[in-house]
Parts: C-alpha cells; structure tokens; sequence
C-alpha cells in the first residue's frame, strides 16, 4: 500500500464479488480508519471518468476494508470489473457519520436498496443497544445473512420480489417505541420515514445519499438545504441530525 502526501492510497484488490444482479462487496487489503457512516472516494482509472466515486465503509478490520456498492454508472461499473490483485486510489475517511456514542436503547434502523451497505459497520460499534432492522429492496435481497445474528430481528420487504412484504419498507416501519432510528437509502423513503419520526418525536440520523465530485466539500456539487442554511453533504454529512432537516414540500435536500 502507497500513500502520497495528498492522502491518495493506492492499494490492491483482494475480493471483487458479485452478490446479485448489480450489486457488488470490494474487500481491498490495508489498514485503513473510518467511523461509521463515513466514506471514501474510490478510483481505478487514469482517464476518463475524471471524477472519484464516493462509497461507504460497510466494514473495516485489521487488515481490510470492505465496500458494498452497486454498479449503476460509468465509474462504479469499472470497479465491478477490478479483480483480485488489481490496484485502486482511495481517498479517505471523509465525512461525518453516526454518533455513535449519542445512539443507546431501542434502534431501529431503515434502509433502502443500497443504504443497507454502512450499516453492518454501524451495528457492529453500537453499544448498549437492542436493533431491528427494516430494510427495503426492489427484488433480491443482499447483505442480510451477517447481519441475523447481530440484531434483535430483521424485517423485509421487496416491492416485486416475494420475499417479506410485498411493497415498500415504510409499509411495515412504526416509529413507536424506539428511542433512535437510523435511516440511509432513496430520498423519498428516507423523507417518509423522517416525516414519521416527526410525528412521533422520534430521535433519527439521516445518511444522505448524493451525487459528489470531490468529496473535501470544495465544489459545493452535493449541496443540502437544512433549516440552518445551505450544508455540504461530503463535509458536513453524510450523516444529518433529523431535526437539522424538514420533511418534504417544506426545507428538504
């Protein structure tokens, strides 16, 4: 593993695997920091695209870090062709993440599609907390099997498959009870779910998921409205306080 003074690491690949039809889990080896909920910018071309891709940790450990991410544009197709041995540029750790340390009782954490890829890392820093996950995808579901057997339960729902609920996650979330909800995925689904724990004066942290360029907060690409002004999502978030935010047709991202 290289390290320049501009903290690009360039470090090689040790797993590239597919785990259904366009999401992937890159385990790249190194020793690496990161907080939960905080992300790195990812490279493994020299020309085009010029940008980084931003992409969370889903894990770290002592000689590894690990990335799930789906392979929908131009930079994150290239990663998903990277094979064993191949070399990436990282930038990182960036952002804010879950204060860990605020989050303590019941949780209930709500996610959609690929936001489900910073919360095994989350769940695994969590103390003093009893979880149950509701997670949300469109058909096939990923991830889950590691996850049974660090949380209280796991509630699914698919909007064509036929696994769980059939319809979307915010059908069988009830923010009652719980004492924080943690929340990362699609816009809509994240702005229903605050809404919800609105209602309900329910504590909750939002992940948001932006397009980024730089990922410093440099560029001002990944602005975010909140009720105290314009924010950067790559320096200020990813991760927002819920009551930073307004649900929508009011102050919203």
């Amino acid at each position: 593993m290289e390290t320049s003074k501009y903290n690009h690491t360039l470090c090689k690949v040790k797993e590239n695997k597919q785990l259904t039809k366009d999401i992937y889990k890159l385990v790249i080896e190194g020793s690496f920091k990161g907080n939960p909920g905080e992300f790195y910018m990812l490279k493994c071309w020299e020309e085009e695209p010029v940008l980084y891709r931003p992409i969370s940790i889903h894990h770290i450990d002592e000689n590894k870090i690990e990335f799930v991410y789906a392979a929908i544009g131009k930079g994150t197709k290239l990663i998903s062709k990277l094979d064993v041995g191949d070399e990436v540029r990282l930038i990182g750790p960036l952002g804010n993440g879950f204060p860990i340390e605020e989050i303590k009782g019941k949780v209930a954490i709500v996610t959609g599609g690929i936001g489900i890829a910073p919360m095994e890392y989350v769940i695994k820093k969590l103390k003093d907390c009893t979880v149950d996950l509701f997670l949300g995808f469109r058909e096939e579901v990923y991830c889950i099997e590691e996850l049974k057997p660090l949380v209280n339960s796991i509630n699914l729902a698919t909007e064509y498959g036929e696994i769980g609920h059939r319809g979307y996650v915010t059908e069988i979330f009830d923010p009652k009870g719980y004492d924080v909800v943690l929340c990362c995925g699609p816009e809509v689904m994240m702005d229903k779910v605050l809404k919800m724990c609105k209602e309900t004066n329910t504590k909750i942290f939002i992940s948001e998921e932006k397009k980024m360029a730089c990922g410093i907060g440099a560029c001002l690409v990944c602005t975010c409205k909140t009720i105290n002004g314009n924010k950067k999502t790559c320096k200020d978030g990813p991760v927002f306080r819920g009551e930073e935010l307004e649900a929508k047709g009011e102050v919203r991202c």
